[in-house]
């Protein structure tokens, strides 16, 4: 058998492309943030995790722009040895106090920060157990630790109990989830999750990707229930709110100098690089001190979850700026997601084994910086297109 045969079977991009229909790898000609450039044609992004638009703030692109020309354009070197700045220890110091921690590692992708702590994290005698809609990250993190995984159903936290209870209290527990599901813009329950976790003694991690710049005020989940000693370590990345690259953690001194000594993403990675991490720096400074930019956003994704609403399309238990439109076949996913961008508007389409079988949507998110011009378009747009496919 040639290790090469499932490439050489792989067809699934094939049969996308031979119906017109394949969604993926657009290359973009330019960006301003609410809208691309694809062929000379402007459509409107509402497919972008850049929730606070401030990958075209002034303040981000000059602080990003004096940094590269001050440090060049890489450390060439890991964090460990030669590729520490003291502006990365500095980023860490302040998203600790933005957080509400005790102390930040800053880590080069947000990808790397799940997979290096969680992994760290994970002994040989330890239980990891996670929501099934967790992000991939989380998933990879914890196959890459040593300790045994378990998984309970999506937001189903009486079967997390009834796990919990079996496992004997000597042994190590960890829970992971996201604070906000990519997919479906669901919020955890994190009241309930935190008793959960404390009456069996498991240590509560939670990815905030979704959430930092978007809930508490943009500090993330726990700001939002206000309850930030019920969660032990919270991830975020820079990829999103924070308009740069890059990822980090947070969480008690020890628990936060262990993972940098042995996190192997950490390690073994070269540094982020010095105009990412001012452009980090600048987008954090924006959250503290102009807090307008995240009312911005919700009320644009308010006026998106009501809009689709009235119009009758299946929204199902969003509570965020991200908003799936539930179509249910694969292939009617892409031909939704071809009507709309063919007609002005890009979204992602999300199909299995991504989600289930048949259960595939359009992933929509929304920015600050989206017009109400632009979001009744969108609205428009999406009327049209589920009349013709019978989505409303």
């Amino acid at each position: 058998m040639d290790i090469f045969k499932k490439c050489f079977d792989f067809d699934i991009d094939k049969k996308a492309i031979e119906k017109g229909i394949y969604p993926f790898f657009k290359p973009f000609e330019g960006t301003e943030g609410t809208e691309v450039v694809y062929e000379g044609r402007r459509l409107i992004m509402i497919g972008s995790n850049n929730y606070l638009g401030l990958t075209t703030h002034p303040k981000v692109k000059a602080a990003a722009a004096a940094a590269l020309e001050k440090y060049g354009t890489s450390c060439t070197g890991s964090r460990y040895l030669n590729g520490n700045l003291r502006i990365h220890q500095e980023l860490e110091a302040r998203l600790a106090a933005f957080m509400g921690k005790d102390a930040a590692i800053v880590f080069s992708t947000g990808m790397q920060a799940n997979l290096g702590a969680i992994s760290a994290l994970i002994g040989r005698n330890d239980i990891v157990i996670t929501d099934k809609e967790d992000h991939a990250s989380i998933v990879d993190g914890c196959r890459l630790g040593m300790g045994e995984i378990k998984r309970f159903v999506h937001a189903d936290l009486a079967q997390l109990e009834r796990i919990l209870e079996k496992i004997p209290e000597d042994q190590g527990k960890l829970v992971v989830v996201d604070g906000v599901f990519s997919m479906g813009g669901d919020i955890v329950d994190l009241p309930k999750l935190g008793a959960i976790c404390k009456k069996y003694g498991a240590r509560l991690y939670v990815d905030d990707a979704h959430s930092v710049g978007v809930l508490g005020g943009g500090r993330g989940t726990a700001a939002h229930f206000n309850m930030a000693d019920a969660v032990d370590v919270t991830m975020g990345t820079f990829s999103k709110s924070f308009a740069s690259l890059g990822g980090f953690v947070v969480g008690d001194k020890d628990v936060i100098n262990y993972i940098k000594h042995t996190a192997r993403s950490f390690i073994f990675s070269a540094s982020l690089p010095a105009h990412n991490v001012m452009a980090a720096f600048a987008a954090l400074e924006i959250m503290e001190k102009e807090p307008e930019h995240v009312e911005k956003l919700w009320d644009n994704a308010h006026f998106m979850m009501k809009g689709f609403r009235e119009l009758g399309f299946d929204i199902g238990q969003t509570q965020t700026p991200i908003i799936p439109i539930h179509v249910g076949d694969d292939e009617k996913c892409f031909r939704l997601w071809k009507e709309l961008f063919d007609t002005g508007l890009y979204t992602n389409p999300v199909i299995s084994p991504a989600v289930p079988q048949g259960q595939a949507l359009l992933r929509t998110s929304y920015m600050a910086t989206h017009t109400k011009d632009q979001l009744r378009k969108a609205l428009d747009i999406f009327e049209k297109a589920g009349r013709k496919f019978d989505l409303i």
